[in-house]
């Protein structure tokens, strides 16, 4: 079992910046693929950013692809995810994720055990 809990959303001018942490407990945290999602009201979870379970690989939207960064510090159990030039278009609850899955899944909501509550991400125009 994994419990994820996001903090870090706020609100931001465009242009700005924001990182989100992911904070897990339970023993499969070092384990698990971990990733990044983000919902918009009225739009399908998309998703944003993966890291593999050593942190050696990440993997990205191309919508954030160069400005997003993900990251994980397996000691402390969590993950991040920096945000900088933001755009109204990354308005969003953002969501953290875990599973034991392959590669080839890494951007599927659906292979992903383990879910956060989400936390608000606003950027004004």
């Amino acid at each position: 079992q994994v419990q994820l809990v996001e903090s870090g959303g706020g609100l931001v001018q465009a242009g700005g910046s924001l990182r989100l942490s992911c904070a897990a407990s339970g023993r499969t945290f070092s384990r698990a693929a971990m990733g990044w999602f983000r919902q918009a009201p009225g739009k399908e979870r998309q998703f944003v950013a993966a890291i593999s379970r050593s942190g050696g690989s990440a993997y990205y939207a191309d919508s954030v692809k160069g400005r997003f960064t993900i990251s994980r510090d397996n000691a402390q159990n969590t993950i991040y995810l920096q945000m900088n030039s933001l755009k109204a278009e990354d308005t969003a609850v953002y969501y953290c994720a875990a599973g034991l899955l392959p590669l080839s899944s890494y951007t599927d909501s659906r292979e992903y055990d383990y879910w956060g509550r989400g936390t608000q991400v606003t950027v004004s125009s």
